[in-house]
């Protein structure tokens, strides 16, 4: 427990397999990305969302503070031959993006709520925030123990006011528990002003 964050991180992806899944936030609103632009996956992993954007044919950079994990994701996008997607270790919490770079942002199973306002001011006009990560209401015990690490209810709305709603999902203990999509919110937000509201060919 006394190693470092990038150390742990580096453990916990050179014992994973595979390179995991897209977020579900993405997989589900595939038909909302714009036609084109530039792309963010912030805190990326071994990178299946940022592979997954980069099929769909945006410039795409994927950041985080592992190497292995970064290292991973490099050989992954030689593999399918994905010429635009650019890796980066990067400590976003230490240098997260700059103002108006971004097109779209996609944050899965990171938090750190005071990086919030930054991510909004990274995106374009028009620009889109694809986000989710665990929630305190959950009916399984995946993820972080720790409660400072999961949303309260409707926080990750609370989290970026400035943006407007375009999807939102937390379903919390509500019907049928089997059911659904729990343990965790889900948010597309859109920075108002003229940009990627064109529709995709």
């Amino acid at each position: 427990m006394n190693e470092d964050p990038r150390t742990q991180w580096n453990i916990r992806h050179a014992a994973a397999t595979g390179i995991g899944e897209a977020p579900r936030v993405l997989q589900e609103n595939l038909h909302l990305l714009p036609c084109g632009g530039d792309a963010l996956d912030l805190a990326c992993g071994r990178g299946a969302g940022a592979l997954l954007l980069a099929r769909q044919g945006l410039q795409v950079e994927a950041w985080d503070i592992s190497e292995v994990a970064i290292e991973r994701l490099l050989g992954e996008a030689r593999d399918q031959g994905l010429s635009n997607l650019h890796v980066q270790v990067r400590d976003v919490i230490q240098r997260p993006p700059e103002p108006a770079r971004f097109d779209l942002i996609l944050v899965s199973f990171f938090l750190e709520r005071a990086l919030a306002p930054r991510l909004s001011d990274a995106l374009r006009p028009g620009g889109l925030l694809f986000y989710q990560t665990f929630a305190r209401v959950a009916v399984s015990s995946c993820g972080p123990s720790n409660p400072a690490f999961r949303l309260e209810d409707n926080e990750l709305l609370r989290l970026f006011p400035d943006l407007k709603v375009r999807f939102y999902r937390e379903e919390g203990l509500l019907g049928d528990l089997d059911a659904g999509c729990r343990d965790i919110a889900m948010l597309v937000a859109q920075k108002p002003g003229e940009g990627q509201d064109e529709a995709r060919k």
